[in-house]
């Protein structure tokens, strides 16, 4: 399975690694990079990264009825938005080369 998670502290240790930066630069340049991803997609605006993919909100229609399964207890849920993200060609083509593992 290849399920390993990297975290923001991931990122800047493998990028001080790779760089002559030191990692309080790296960490505010990575901050300064995910505020502005959050703050751009909140106003609804679509960001793309060539070669990487696209963020765009994304309307989810309200429901009625919904339930919810931990507790049983039927509600309605508006209309609301969503982050989604669609990968970019270079990142399925690095996908598609990955090894399948079948249990």
């Amino acid at each position: 399975m290849l399920s390993k998670k990297i975290t923001k502290h991931d990122l800047v240790e493998a990028v001080y690694q790779n760089s002559k930066y030191e990692k309080g630069q790296i960490q505010e340049v990575i901050e300064a990079f995910v505020g502005e991803l959050k703050k751009d997609i909140a106003k609804g605006c679509t960001i793309e990264l060539r070669g990487f993919g696209t963020f765009e909100p994304r309307l989810r229609k309200g429901r009625a009825v919904v339930r919810n399964p931990k507790t049983g207890q039927t509600l309605s849920m508006q209309a609301h938005y969503v982050a989604v993200f669609r990968s970019g060609q270079e990142l399925k083509k690095a996908l598609s080369e990955l090894p399948v593992q079948e249990n």
